[in-house]
């Protein structure tokens, strides 16, 4: 499951505790410095004359920058940047072809100043980095070939940005205007055009229209349908405008009050095609944003895990039943599924999905508290695409005590993926092969699927 990039964080919370502790704060303070390794999280690591650690934006390994402090006190065991002056540029940077990406500016991207190949190689500098510091591990253990593979239709030249988001979430401003948050703020930047939105999303034109007491625009174009829509927030008390967009659209509502997703005119939900299948996913249900990435994932989970006829299987986070789905479709009729999923519209959509299919079923909960409920006690194949958090040992526990002969482990968050192998580790399965895949270009994020089997037994 993936988190939106541009989702807003807090406002400088860094320098809310300084104000607290009466730690004097060094926003604004600047340094020249050599940026060294890049880190997880969108920035690279440098450190001031004084050896203090700073995380620094806008920048690449290597160069040579003026950066200005955003975040960060006297004392704290690190301070955020920005890098405002490039003096010694790195050959994997380019013009960002967003005129609203930058030092101070949206919160969206963190790589629109790098070559889409150098974008990749950053991503794989830090994929390998959290699997050795928190699982011990090397690309060789993982059977991983050290890349991060670009979706289909990704490769684009240098200066050039793929559209690809099929959902973006816009704010709205004080004045109505939309535009995106900017990095680590609730402050919004006014935008035209986002340029990594997918064209279903920029034909509605949510940027150049009024939102007045709206909070959020969440706009969202399938690739496997015409189907278009857009969720809105009020502020507290506000009312809805006339929606009037450039395309035919869905519109939808969160209440106020219940937090509920509420139709006002349109279809409640979009349809999506992977595998081959239909998808029904109500607005608030996890879907991938990027074209490609259903049908890549599931064929690379499926490659994986080589299902077998009359198998057993589990989908956990199942979501709107994807996995579940493809493996019913090649466990036959004698094989079974258990989907589990926390949201409750997302498994009303998996169930609705996975309706032709006798022998699937799915329960609505956390995993950790659902599975040992179920008293299913074995089962030969797992599919697991936990949030960014990860599953944790709790439920890898559980997993691996069933037996499965494979399991799969899709992860948004290369933390949390390094994590949770350790975690497998400890229970008796080693990485069968990893692959990544950057279906998130221009942002940090990135997408893994790493397969699983029992550790050899030792003679």
């Amino acid at each position: 499951m993936s988190q939106s990039p541009d989702a807003p964080g807090a406002d400088r919370p860094v320098d809310a505790a300084a104000t607290a502790s009466g730690e004097a704060s060094l926003v604004g303070q600047e340094h020249t410095v050599t940026v060294g390794p890049v880190a997880h999280g969108g920035h690279c690591v440098a450190r001031t004359d004084e050896g203090q650690v700073l995380f620094v934006r806008h920048t690449l390994p290597g160069e040579r920058v003026r950066v200005r402090v955003t975040e960060g006190q006297e004392g704290a065991r690190f301070l955020r940047a920005d890098a405002v002056e490039v003096l010694e540029a790195s050959k994997d940077r380019v013009p960002a072809p967003c005129p609203f990406s930058g030092p101070g500016r949206c919160g969206g991207c963190d790589w629109q100043h790098a070559k889409p190949g150098a974008q990749r190689r950053l991503k794989a500098d830090v994929l390998a980095e959290q699997l050795q510091r928190l699982a011990g591990l090397t690309a060789e253990d993982v059977n991983w070939d050290g890349t991060v593979e670009p979706a289909p239709g990704d490769k684009v030249p240098a200066g050039e940005v793929p559209a690809w988001r099929t959902r973006v979430q816009y704010a709205v401003d004080a004045d109505g205007h939309a535009g995106l948050r900017r990095h680590r703020s609730h402050e919004v930047e006014r935008i035209d055009h986002c340029l990594i939105a997918a064209p279903g999303v920029s034909e509605l034109g949510v940027e150049k229209h009024l939102w007045p007491q709206i909070a959020t625009v969440e706009a969202t174009a399938a690739t496997g349908s015409s189907d278009r829509q857009v969720l809105l927030t009020p502020r507290p008390g506000g009312r809805l405008p006339l929606v009037e967009l450039d395309r035919p659209v869905s519109v939808l509502r969160v209440g106020e009050k219940d937090k509920n997703v509420h139709r006002v005119h349109g279809r409640p939900y979009v349809r999506e095609r992977a595998d081959d299948q239909t998808w029904r996913i109500s607005a608030g249900g996890f879907w991938q944003v990027h074209p490609q990435a259903a049908g890549l994932l599931v064929d690379t989970v499926m490659r994986g895990l080589t299902p077998r006829k009359g198998e057993t299987a589990l989908d956990l986070y199942c979501g709107a039943g994807l996995f579940a789905g493809a493996l019913a479709d090649r466990l036959g009729e004698q094989g079974a599924v258990l989907g589990i999923e926390s949201g409750k519209r997302a498994a009303e959509d998996a169930r609705h999905n996975l309706s032709g299919f006798p022998r699937v079923r799915v329960e609505q909960g956390k995993v950790e508290a659902v599975l040992p409920r179920t008293g299913i006690t074995e089962a030969d194949l797992v599919v697991l695409d936990p949030p960014r958090s990860g599953a944790g040992k709790q439920t890898v526990r559980l997993i691996a005590a069933l037996g499965p002969r494979r399991i799969a482990y899709v992860a948004c968050d290369p933390a949390a993926l390094a994590r949770d192998l350790a975690y497998f580790r400890e229970a008796g399965y080693v990485p069968h092969f990893l692959r990544a895949f950057d279906l998130f270009p221009m942002t940090h994020h990135m997408e893994s699927v790493a397969i699983l089997k029992p550790a050899p037994q030792d003679a």
